[in-house]
């Protein structure tokens, strides 16, 4: 009687957590919004959270059409998802969770969900995750056929992990944009090549003025002939 109501407690607690909440913990902290799980902690988190979870188990939890939905390839390191329904998001596969209200009834053909009667593409026959593990406890009474053993699940390389010290990711940026700028000499116009300032609109044309400012004298003075009134040679 016991195998029939057991499940593991990170299997539990993807079905009765909620996600997509503010974090308390980060309450005045931009993007924190719980969209993760950790299995072994059994709760979940925000992504501000990841630090103080890194040795643990980590599952990405996304949102499609306002509903909880797992990548389908995580979520085989963890358990069998053969006959559940899967769907595309951006070029991933992901499941729902948990069961899903049908608004209308479908009329093509296909199966029905083998726990909430809903209508499903061929050749699935569970609309969720939830609706499985429901299936495999009332016909099977045990899951251990099915969980599979997983000692380390990371987040995707594409998870985008905030910095709570912004002062150190502003110093970061401005180095990067000033080291090939050059250093402080850049207001010496007399050099031949002297540094680019985007401030001073007028740097770049000073300095070719210095460089060669015999030339550009004359071209000046060839320029201010072409636009004045056209000299002809007086008839004989």
């Amino acid at each position: 009687m016991i195998m029939a109501t057991w499940k593991p407690a990170w299997l539990e607690a993807l079905n009765t957590q909620k996600f997509f909440i503010a974090c308390s913990f980060h309450e005045h902290a931009k993007k924190n919004e719980k969209n993760i799980c950790c299995l072994d902690c059994c709760t979940s988190i925000c992504p501000h959270c990841v630090a103080s979870h890194r040795a643990h188990r980590l599952l990405q939890v996304r949102r499609y059409v306002y509903h909880d939905v797992v990548r389908l390839e995580d979520l085989e390191k963890l358990i069998d998802c053969s006959s559940v329904q899967s769907y595309t998001i951006n070029s991933s596969k992901v499941v729902f969770l948990k069961k899903r209200p049908q608004n209308r009834q479908f009329k093509g053909s296909g199966n029905i969900c083998t726990s909430c009667d809903r209508s499903l593409q061929e050749p699935y026959f569970h609309c969720s995750l939830d609706c499985k593990v429901e299936y495999i406890l009332r016909q099977k009474k045990d899951l251990s056929a099915y969980l599979r053993p997983c000692k380390i699940l990371q987040l995707g390389p594409d998870f985008f992990i905030p910095h709570d010290a912004d002062d150190e990711t502003t110093h970061s940026t401005l180095v990067d944009v000033d080291e090939p700028m050059g250093s402080s000499d850049s207001e010496n116009l007399s050099a031949p090549c002297p540094n680019f300032v985007r401030k001073k609109r007028s740097g770049p044309y000073i300095c070719a003025r210095s460089a060669n400012r015999v030339s550009d004298d004359d071209m000046a003075t060839n320029m201010s002939r072409r636009k004045g009134v056209p000299h002809r040679s007086p008839l004989c």
